[in-house]
């Protein structure tokens, strides 16, 4: 039987290290670069007697991040102890949130295909992370920096049912929390990480199958990748009759495979029960709300605007609305020059192929929003050529000058007068008569040879439209 009889039904667990300069429970630091076991007090070693304190910072991250995932916020959350036993953890159990998560019943949308498609969020809970294990053959050293960093675990609905919907579904939570400044998303250093929940059945059918746990995956298109592999494993298990178990499998990107982990604990193997040593998270309706007003015009709602009120295209509005940064730098450009879709225009193209080629990021241009807006307004008032301007902004890269200023300064503003650019029109036709020929004898497409001669011999001064109409003119004659 063919693998398109079958779909796969998928869910998300994206963990989310919340942007604070100290851990959930203790002050230690939580900065990345720090060296091995450097940022572990008693309180991260687990030490007896130590007793945690939660870091009120986590809380607020939290009730905005659920806010931004449509989510009810408890008024009332706890946290339990989840004990299992593992080197990195040196308590013999986690401090986090299981039967009243502080977020829960949201969702967002996703953009593709062209189309807006909802997943729901099921809940986010608060918890500590665990250390980190590096195994060398017969030991292993353990370093504790990440016990106890804070995290913010996203649990989607089973709504997915490709690569591509799993792979920007978790783009998506990227670009909210990272729109809301609560975590860098950072996939590399692990300050967000995706384990994918996949089981298969039948097309039609109702019930879900087993699910299968990869763990861990540290980019979007490895999760495409690995829930194309997990898919076709178990379509191939299933048709062979064997019973998929519920397990937790590692996603190998050089050999583009899965293997087995361990098998899957159920909720009640980890013994959960509230700790006692942490009072509920109590919050009032004025906190919720004072929350909800104060949170950033979100990614999906920001790009819907863009679109209708701004008549920008589906591909620039999505890409002008994927990094927050982008999408500010982006207003403030249209806010000098007026005009949307120059301004779109020239971030996605211009300004985008001179960052990338220097490896600066948007929020460090050294060509401002300001200018470059100014930059527009000088093309739309036909004071200088779009040709000049990509000249006039390599310059600006340099020069903190307003672009009017370094157009007038380096003889680079356009040439209007129409006597000097029918001289130099004139000149080239001349120049040209084999062309000139075709042109008159119906082979129109050769415009484009005597506009470039024009615009070369102009030093790219000469204003088109103008450049056109004269050749027009021009060229009529026998």
């Amino acid at each position: 039987m063919s693998s398109n009889q079958y779909e796969a039904v998928i869910g998300i667990e994206t963990h989310i290290q919340l942007k604070t300069k100290s851990k959930i429970f203790c002050a230690d630091a939580t900065n990345f670069e720090a060296s091995d076991n450097e940022n572990a007090s008693a309180i991260s070693a687990g030490m007896p007697g130590t007793l945690p304190v939660l870091n009120k910072e986590v809380v607020e991250m939290a009730i905005r991040t659920g806010l931004a995932l449509n989510c009810h916020i408890r008024k009332d959350s706890v946290f339990s102890r989840k004990n299992y036993f593992y080197p990195d953890l040196p308590k013999g159990y986690q401090i986090s949130q299981y039967d009243k998560p502080i977020c829960e019943n949201g969702f967002v949308e996703i953009w593709l295909n062209g189309k807006h498609q909802k997943v729901s969020i099921t809940r986010a809970h608060l918890e500590e992370d665990a250390g980190k294990s590096t195994h060398f053959g017969d030991y292993t050293l353990i370093n504790l920096n990440r016990a106890g960093v804070p995290l913010l675990e996203v649990v989607s609905g089973p709504d997915m049912h490709t690569a591509q919907e799993a792979a920007e579904y978790g783009r998506t939570i990227r670009q909210i929390v990272r729109y809301l400044d609560v975590c860098d998303g950072n996939l590399e250093e692990g300050s967000l990480r995706c384990d994918v929940n996949i089981s298969v059945r039948k097309k039609g059918q109702q019930t879900l199958g087993t699910k299968v746990e990869i763990k861990n995956i540290n980019s979007f298109r490895f999760i495409e990748k690995a829930v194309e592999y997990e898919f076709e494993r178990q379509v191939d298990a299933v048709e062979s009759g064997q019973k998929i178990i519920q397990e937790t499998r590692l996603y190998d990107p050089d050999k583009n495979r899965t293997f087995s982990m361990r098998t899957k604990e159920d909720a009640e193997d980890y013994r959960y029960f509230p700790d006692p040593d942490l009072l509920p998270v109590i919050l009032t309706d004025e906190k919720i709300s004072s929350h909800k007003k104060n949170l950033p015009e979100m990614p999906s709602v920001k790009m819907q605007r863009f679109m209708s009120q701004l008549e920008l295209g589906e591909s620039d509005a999505l890409f002008l609305t994927s990094e927050k940064n982008i999408a500010d730098y982006f207003e403030n450009v249209f806010l000098e020059s007026n005009n949307a879709k120059s301004s779109a225009n020239w971030v996605t193209t211009e300004l985008m192929r001179e960052l990338n080629s220097r490896n600066v990021k948007i929020e460090d241009s050294p060509v401002e929003a300001k200018r470059l807006g100014q930059l527009i307004q000088l093309i739309d008032k036909k004071t200088i050529s779009g040709k000049i301007a990509k000249t006039l902004l390599i310059e600006m890269w340099t020069n903190s000058k307003g672009p009017e200023e370094i157009a007038k300064e380096k003889n680079l503003t356009a040439l209007n007068d129409s006597s000097q650019v029918e001289k130099i029109v004139q000149q080239v036709i001349d120049d040209n008569p084999d062309q000139a020929a075709e042109y008159r004898s119906g082979k129109t497409k050769i415009i484009g040879f005597f506009v470039g001669a024009v615009m070369k011999a102009s030093r790219g001064q000469a204003q088109p439209d103008l450049v056109n109409q004269l050749l027009l003119e021009k060229l009529k004659g026998p």
